[in-house]
This record gives structure tokens, sequence and C-alpha cells, in this order.
């Protein structure tokens, strides 16, 4: 064998061992009963959060400066999270309803 073979073949074999990074996730939050179920959920950057609302009412799903998604009844609606820390969020028109994001790496 030659040493560029065996040195391809050692690269091959170290990136199949560390493996690639991971695909970004879909996290589903269901809207029911004016509540986010789950309340709480993990996500990583990159990750898409999904809401569907299967309430008869819109709702929103609200963090002041980060995000605020309109989710008609029946419907859903996403976006794609940034940053890392805990994001709260709530319903602006049912500020008894809130979630929470705890965002890492």
């Amino acid at each position: 064998m030659t040493m560029a073979f065996v040195l391809k073949l050692c690269l091959a074999a170290g990136l199949f061992l560390c493996g690639t990074a991971a695909g970004a996730a879909t996290i589903e939050v269901t809207i029911e009963k004016l509540e986010f179920k789950p309340a709480a959920v993990t996500a990583r950057p990159g990750d898409t959060i999904v809401w569907r609302n299967k309430d008869v009412m819109d709702h929103t799903a609200t963090s002041k400066g980060n995000f605020d998604v309109v989710i008609p009844p029946g419907k859903s609606g996403s976006m794609v999270v940034k940053g890392d820390g805990v994001v709260g969020y709530y319903c602006r028109y049912h500020p008894n309803m809130k979630g929470r994001i705890e965002l890492g790496r």
C-alpha cells in the first residue's frame, strides 16, 4: 500500500468513528385547553420549534425581543432556534399561558 492510501484510509476511519454533526431536530409543542404541552422543551441552535394549535381560538408564542409567532386555530406556526440560555414565552392573547425553551449547544 502506498503512504497516501494509508493516510486516506486513516482519515476515513477517523471521520467514521467521530461521526458527523447531528442534524437539526423538530420539536413539537401542542396548544390545547389554553396550555402549551409540554410547557418546557430543550433545543439546540438550528432546531425548529413547531406549535400546533388544537384550540378554537388564536394563540401566540411570544418572547419579547426574540420571537412572536401567531398560531390560528387548527394551524401551526414555527421558528428556528438561535442562541443559548433559557427563553420564556407566553401567549399575548392569554398571558396565563406560559412556556419555556432551554437552549443549549
